[in-house]
């Protein structure tokens, strides 16, 4: 076989192979240069580490925000150029300086947006173009996963199919159900792996006004003798009603009021659409019982304070025991979680999203 006809099968070979198509956003000036240059080199090196897909890097110019502007709206304004452009991973490149926990870093990721910012500032005069493609190749790495840039034979066969699904559009489906079950169960490490990078167990400490309503409805509910009384005669299936009811009002004042729920604007994005908003939704469940396991042991522990027994027992009728503690326990934990929703609809959109979505940073400044 002649060297032209090996070139030509290893081309067909390539163009055969699913595309993972990246979006370069830079701001005009200097990003918009640096990105033109960058994108062919991104796409070589993505190419050399990763083969199982065909990487196509396209550099576009987009301010996206205007200034003065935090990195949470930046990450947002490029997950709707990603939607809007159908592409499966975004980055960034922004002349605002990047930050987390108050230490500048050259670049940060959202795993479960598929964005990752570069500050051009933190890139430094000497050298730029070299750290950029460095750091974009991490990001991109972050993106997918895994931040090793050593990897056994196992993960790399792992991320090898989630590089391939990404890569697959899915339009083949047309049927929303059987599409989102398919999704779903072929991405669960995925999807597990998106929700830990949340650290969905933190969402209430950072909405402080849900967080206050909640402990002032507890409290509230706590010494009021009414409250007692419903406590003992609802019953644990009327309280299991009402738990379940307080978390869903949470779930649904956060999703719904700040917005977080997304809908795929094409068909290749459909797929990350459907992991972003179980992924997305999963995140806030997983917080708001969080938040509610410990308003739980809270109010056990007030009410064994703070109620006494003898007291109790005249507003009950009849001898108070530790069921009876439970229960009003569990009563109280319901009602301040609903207290918390009503704090949840005062916090701004802006403080939803940064107390739901984590992102993790790239090399520091």
């Amino acid at each position: 076989m002649s060297a032209l006809e090996e070139d030509a099968g290893r081309a067909s070979g390539r163009s055969a192979l699913p595309d993972v198509v990246v979006g370069l956003v830079a701001a005009p000036g200097a990003a918009a240069e640096l990105a033109a240059r960058l994108a062919p080199e991104l796409a070589a090196e993505l190419t050399a580490q990763h083969p199982e897909v065909r990487w196509d890097v396209r550099a576009v110019e987009d301010g996206l925000v205007q200034p003065p502007a935090d990195d949470d709206e930046i990450v947002a304004a490029t997950r709707a150029r990603l939607l809007a452009e159908d592409w499966d991973l975004a980055l960034a490149l922004t002349d605002v300086p990047l930050e987390v926990s108050r230490r500048p870093v050259v670049g940060t990721a959202s795993p479960l947006h598929s964005v990752a910012l570069i500050s051009l500032p933190a890139l430094g005069a000497v050298g730029r173009h070299r750290r950029a493609l460095q750091t974009a190749v991490g990001l991109v790495r972050t993106l997918l996963g895994t931040d090793d840039e050593e990897i056994d034979a196992d993960d790399r066969a792992v991320l090898g199919r989630r590089l391939r699904q990404l890569a697959t559009d899915g339009a083949e489906d047309t049927e929303g159900v059987r599409f989102t079950a398919r999704v779903l169960t072929g991405n669960v490490r995925l999807l597990v792996g998106m929700v830990r990078a949340n650290q969905p167990w933190r969402l209430a400490i950072r909405l402080s006004r849900a967080l206050t309503a909640a402990v002032a409805a507890g409290v509230f509910a706590l010494i009021t003798s009414d409250v007692w009384r419903l406590a003992d005669s609802f019953g644990w299936v009327r309280l299991t009603v009402v738990a379940l009811g307080s978390v869903v009002a949470v779930v649904v004042t956060l999703i719904v009021g700040a917005e977080l729920w997304e809908r795929p604007r094409g068909r290749r994005v459909r797929k990350q659409v459907v992991l972003f908003n179980v992924a997305t939704a999963a995140t806030v469940v997983i917080g708001v019982l969080s938040l509610y396991a410990v308003l739980f042991l809270l109010a056990i522990a007030g009410g064994l304070l703070l109620v006494v027994e003898p007291l109790f027992s005249e507003g009950l009728g009849h001898a108070a025991h530790l069921s009876d503690y439970l229960e009003l326990a569990w009563l109280t934990c319901s009602l301040a979680t609903v207290g918390g929703a009503l704090g949840a609809g005062l916090e701004s959109d802006d403080a939803v999203r940064e107390a739901a979505y984590t992102t993790r940073s790239g090399t520091t400044g």
